[in-house]
């Protein structure tokens, strides 16, 4: 089977390489995500072991579809009743615009109505609609004139790992951070430094990437375990995957640092720690005191920028000051937002990321 691996835009390839060393060979970077190709059983390992995807999507049917008729046409069409049944809750989500067809939830609303309409005729009852948490999540994507309608595998969103305080909002996404370490090469074997923790998230990351954390291991479930067609011979190959993920696990790696001057991030970064069962150093700690490691790691750093930039050039100048004291050999990445007071070295490499709604750059560089 065909799936689209999520990430945000700019960490395509890197996911394109995270699957290829998970043993993915069939597999494209894409705007947006990654096209894979295996069967069910490797979308699943995927959710599991994946610290850089979003989400894992399942496409059903991809059409010309060009109008209102059409659209209810195609989607009538997919086979939903191997995967749900009445007693199923569902929920649709729609994406991009087509030529009378510029309403996303209209998009979505006929989606639904169709897929009711077909289990309807098929068991003789139609399942409910439960945006909030839904058995089964389907996607609807307009784009070029082609209608994509795709379930979701995942469920809740790959980035949410279980380690946060429930309900807390964080700057940035756990697999953003897992990103950014990727994108900074870092070699999951030398030490690793957050000199501005917040939650810790960047440190935590750091130490899954290094002990081979599974970070689906955390979650309560997935969203194909509540498929009608997660049946008892994929259940059982599930567990397989879960049993080897855990055997996986290394029992140390590393030395991680975070700190940070706020107490009150730092009370936060030590809850999430425990919650992950990280192997993390947290400490409450101005930037400024910011010293090298031995041997010389990475220094690893998403400073204030957009909303958050309050005294910003003040902050900014002490933290340009710590990280040009570091001695040779260490290595700095660096997630800079936009019109952020600092200009990092001209031989420093730029990675264009997105952060939810903002354009950034990761510049990395070495300490010469």
């Amino acid at each position: 089977m065909k799936f689209f691996v999520t990430a945000p835009l700019g960490v395509e390839r890197a996911l394109a390489r995270e699957l290829g060393r998970l043993g993915f060979e069939r597999k494209r970077p894409v705007p947006g995500g990654v096209e894979l190709s295996g069967r069910f059983e490797d979308a699943y390992r995927v959710c599991l072991e994946s610290r850089l995807a979003q989400r894992v999507l399942a496409p059903q049917i991809v059409a010309p579809c060009a109008s209102e008729r059409e659209l209810y046409a195609i989607a009538r069409e997919v086979r939903w009743e191997e995967h749900m049944s009445p007693d199923t809750t569902i929920a649709v989500s729609a994406v991009g615009t087509a030529p009378g067809l510029d309403n996303t939830m209209f998009v979505a609303q006929r989606t639904k109505d169709a897929i009711v309409d077909r289990l309807r005729e098929v068991f003789g009852a139609r399942p409910s609609v439960d945006r909030r948490d839904p058995d089964v999540s389907v996607f609807a994507r307009l784009a070029k004139g082609q209608l994509t309608l795709s379930l979701d595998l995942s469920g809740e969103s790959l980035h949410r790992r279980g380690y946060r305080e429930p309900g807390a909002e964080a700057p940035l996404k756990e697999s953003l951070a897992a990103a950014l370490i990727v994108l900074a090469d870092w070699d999951a074997k030398c030490p690793l430094v957050d000199p501005m923790c917040g939650s810790g998230t960047l440190a935590i990351e750091a130490d899954g990437l290094a002990r081979r954390v599974a970070p689906g291991l955390a979650r309560g479930r997935f969203g194909f375990e509540r498929w009608t067609s997660f049946d008892r011979a994929r259940k059982k190959r599930w567990q397989v995957l879960i049993d080897r993920a855990r055997a996986a696990e290394r029992k140390s790696g590393p030395q991680i640092l975070a700190f940070d001057a706020d107490r009150r991030a730092v009370e936060l970064a030590k809850q999430s720690v425990r919650r992950a069962g990280a192997h993390v150093e947290v400490a409450r700690r101005d930037v400024a005191e910011l010293v090298g490691t031995t041997p010389p790691g990475l220094v690893i750093v998403n400073p204030p920028y957009g909303e958050r930039l309050a005294g910003g050039r003040e902050l900014y100048a002490r933290l340009g000051g710590a990280l040009a004291a570091l001695p040779p050999g260490h290595r700095v990445a660096l997630l800079l937002g936009p019109d952020v007071p600092f200009q990092p070295p001209k031989h420093a490499t730029r990675h264009r990321v997105r952060n939810g709604d903002l354009p950034c750059v990761l510049a990395v560089w070495d300490v010469e």
